[in-house]
């Protein structure tokens, strides 16, 4: 069946807001904004950054603040896409780890996309529906000890739940997930790294391919296909306890003695 790509998400000529801008990947998803032709790139990012093209409008935005928020609504009033880029790698162990610095990174991945989407969505419907794009990770399927994986096993349930809320405005909802990248969260790491730029590339192809989710390198694509085994985080070791049907049956008078 041949694609009407006449219908899909078209960048040139869009205007969209990046948060975690000035990072590896969010200052890479400007720069190919801009080369495939955007209008505007609100640049989102708790410093400001100066930028060169007159279309890269800089934002002091930490997406954990509601007043900021609210700021970019009120200044956004023509975005088209949104790319919540931001986050934070969290704290090594949900037992001993300060709760607090646990709640904070929950903020960051989690309650800060979720705040701009509910800010902006009334926005992205006047404008035709747009799209918003969670980045996530393969972590929201493989798990690790710590503050960060859950967070993304909780943005990939989000992300899904308001792809089902925001298809009556017809706003694509697209899953960004990915291993390890050559940035600063992963330096001092000795593992395979994607660079930033192939994964942008890949997040703004599935973009404009009307996607609802991208594998952005071989590995996440390879844990996506064994999903199966991987409920519990990790790779089983013992099969899942499954109820017969005699376990299953409704309670009656006889069997319930």
């Amino acid at each position: 069946m041949k694609l009407d790509k006449e219908r899909f998400m078209q960048i040139g000529g869009k205007v969209v807001l990046v948060t975690g801008a000035n990072g590896g990947i969010g200052s890479e998803l400007v720069r190919q904004l801009l080369e495939r032709g955007a209008a505007k790139v609100y640049a989102g990012a708790r410093r400001e950054t100066a930028r060169q093209d007159p279309r890269v409008v800089p934002l002091l935005l930490d997406v954990t603040d509601a007043a900021d928020i609210a700021a970019v609504a009120d200044l956004a009033t023509d975005i088209d896409v949104l790319i919540n880029n931001a986050g934070a790698s969290g704290d090594p162990s949900l037992l001993t780890s300060d709760l607090e610095n646990i709640r904070d990174t929950y903020e960051t991945n989690l309650f800060g996309p979720l705040s701009l989407i509910r800010a902006l969505a009334p926005t992205l419907a006047e404008r035709g529906g747009g799209a918003v794009i969670n980045v996530n990770s393969i972590r929201s399927w493989l798990t690790r000890a710590g503050s960060y994986a859950p967070t993304k096993t909780a943005l990939w349930g989000l992300t899904n739940a308001l792809r089902a809320e925001l298809a009556d405005q017809s706003t694509q909802v697209i899953g960004a997930h990915f291993a390890y990248v050559d940035t600063a969260m992963t330096e001092g790491l000795d593992v395979p790294k994607s660079s930033p730029g192939d994964i942008a590339k890949r997040i703004l192809d599935a973009l404009e391919a009307d996607a609802h989710e991208v594998f952005a390198d071989q590995l996440t694509a390879d844990m996506h296909a064994i999903l199966p085994s991987l409920t519990t985080g990790t790779f089983a070791t013992t099969s899942p306890f499954t109820p017969t049907a005699t376990d299953t049956q409704a309670p009656t008078a006889e069997n319930a003695k």
